[in-house]
């Protein structure tokens, strides 16, 4: 019974196409999917990753079209970081998206990564992060998350002057992503947002077994928690982060357009998915029965703020009823939505998906 890692996360947008020519064309990720909400089916589903969609680099959004604009809180995402190579290739991130009218703060020195922030058009906060330094720039392999380290003095301080983080960019003009720019190593991680951070590593570390690889603080929050889980030894891909807040001291999350619905974490088969869901029933929590999402299957709790946590099988995968190279070409339908195509496609505006080349890094 072992979680494997993160296996997507799902995010509320307002219009498909846009989201469609964001993620493909600004951040060069691949639809890897057309389908819809299976429990709403006249609303998209849309899935983004890497060549195949692989778990951990899935990011998803149902498309509700006039739902109001979402805010961040507690029971609620704060931000969904992509991984990418270096601080160079951050960099010319950072160059490539301004020069294409962009809005990305940074780079900011998170001390284990360096990073940028940018939103997407629904106001969804993202940030690209570098693989490393890693966990065991203050903390040994063996001791990890042991004890709380707090953020370096000179680095806080440099985090604050945002005059020379906003001049520090590539030099010379990025027109195109490059091999080495690809964001499809997934996920970096997912930060959400705790009113008892005790109590959230109660649920992800004694309940769900992940281990804790950093206790630290909120670095643009001075003395507000930040505690970070993950699987083996925290390697990207792998890792969730809270920032923790006292009890009043932060809204609760307004769902909405640009704000995540739920998040999933991976593992191997069904079998270890049922042996989760006795293990969740027994701690008295409520759980959904096994739900067959055609590319997985999954269980639905929540987190102790009442954030949807979704516990996902990793096969069959998203070359279950299409090869690789035609994934995400075209609608695809659960084989009980089949009938209903016809009143499924009239209540959808047809996507445009530009061909996807995966580069060769």
């Amino acid at each position: 019974m072992t979680i494997k890692g993160l296996h997507h996360i799902t995010i509320v947008a307002t219009n498909a196409q846009q989201t469609v020519d964001f993620y493909t064309e600004m951040l060069g990720l691949r639809l890897v999917k057309q389908t819809v909400n299976f429990d709403d089916p006249g609303a998209y589903h849309l899935y983004f990753g890497d060549q195949t969609g692989s778990p951990g680099t899935a990011i998803t959004f149902f498309e509700w079209k006039h739902v109001p604009r979402g805010y961040p809180g507690i029971g609620g995402t704060h931000h969904v970081a992509l991984t990418t190579k270096n601080y160079d290739t951050l960099l010319q991130w950072k160059r490539y998206l301004t020069d294409k009218g962009v809005k990305v703060k940074g780079p900011y020195d998170r001390h284990y990564f360096k990073s940028i922030y940018l939103r997407d058009p629904d106001g969804m906060n993202l940030e690209i992060a570098t693989y490393g330094p890693g966990w065991t720039m203050d903390e040994a392999a063996d001791k990890l998350g042991s004890e709380y380290k707090a953020p370096p003095e000179d680095m806080v301080r440099n985090n604050r002057d945002e005059d020379a983080i906003k001049a520090t960019t590539w030099e010379e003009p990025v027109p195109e992503i490059t091999a080495d720019m690809q964001l499809n190593q997934g996920m970096h991680h997912i930060t959400a947002m705790s009113s008892d951070i005790n109590r959230t590593h109660d649920f992800f570390a004694g309940l769900l077994d992940m281990n804790l690889v950093k206790m630290t603080d909120n670095f643009d929050v001075p003395n507000s928690q930040h505690w970070y889980w993950g699987v083996d030894d925290g390697k990207p891909g792998t890792i969730l982060t809270y920032f923790g807040y006292e009890p009043g001291k932060a809204p609760r999350v307004q769902m909405g357009a640009g704000q995540t619905h739920h998040f999933a974490l991976g593992v191997e088969n069904e079998e270890i998915q049922l042996e989760w869901r006795e293990k969740l029933v027994k701690a008295g929590l409520r759980v959904s029965p096994v739900m067959d999402r055609v590319y997985f299957k999954s269980i639905y709790t929540n987190d102790p703020d009442g954030h949807i946590v979704e516990i996902a099988t990793i096969p069959p995968g998203f070359i279950a009823d299409e090869d690789v190279a035609e994934l995400g070409t075209s609608l695809k339908l659960p084989p009980w939505l089949e009938s209903q195509r016809a009143l499924i496609e009239a209540r959808l505006t047809p996507l445009t998906v530009k061909p996807w080349k995966l580069q060769e890094v």
